[in-house]
């Protein structure tokens, strides 16, 4: 028997099956040429996997000896990237060098990434190292800082103003290596050194 014999015979059954395969290959051929949905762009605001108050958070370098301590009122740790928010946090840098006071601070915010290798202390920073054997105290203040506090190390590309006793320098953009009594003041620079007494 013919194909052709077979669907005038069967004409009803013929016509279900030719409208089946046409429906299931217009089908394919729509998901195959048809574009992808669209995503949905909202996100909404980050969520906090954890927060906590009040608190305060240790760490250490690689030999375990203190790094840096935070204190503050407020912290949260967000989802997906592990890094932590803060604000208005006090900090303590530890000195690598024995017989070396340690720096203290303040600072509006702060964020410090997963490992706790960086910290950006945000909007107004202030330190303040106390004198010790015939170094005078020394106080720094300037604004959106890029630190490493794991090895002691800050920087940033806004007004500086560092004080130590009778000498003060002022200037745009620094770098510091703290570990290493090292200060540079990029642009702008003014200085005053008084000559010490004998």
């Amino acid at each position: 028997m013919s194909i052709g014999v077979f669907m005038r015979d069967r004409a009803t059954t013929s016509a279900v099956i030719v409208l089946a395969v046409v429906l299931g290959a217009s089908t394919l051929l729509w998901y195959w040429l048809a574009p992808a949905p669209k995503v949905n762009d909202f996100v909404g605001p980050p969520r906090s996997a954890y927060t906590l108050t009040t608190f305060t958070l240790d760490s250490y370098d690689e030999t375990g000896k203190p790094a840096y301590r935070l204190i503050a009122p407020r912290l949260e740790q967000r989802d997906g990237d592990d890094s932590i928010y803060i604000n208005a946090p006090d900090y303590i840098l530890h000195s690598a060098e024995p017989g070396i006071p340690d720096w203290t601070g303040k600072s509006d915010y702060a964020w410090v990434n997963k490992p706790g290798t960086l910290m950006k202390l945000q909007g107004k920073v202030e330190m303040h190292r106390p004198a010790f054997t015939d170094t005078d105290a020394a106080d720094m203040y300037t604004s959106e800082v890029t630190a490493w506090p794991k090895e002691n190390r800050m920087e940033t590309a806004e007004a500086v103003r560092a004080v130590q006793g009778p000498s003060t320098m002022t200037g745009i953009g620094m770098r510091a290596n703290l570990d290493f009594k090292h200060l540079e003041v990029f642009n702008d620079f003014h200085g005053t050194f008084p000559p010490r007494k004998k």
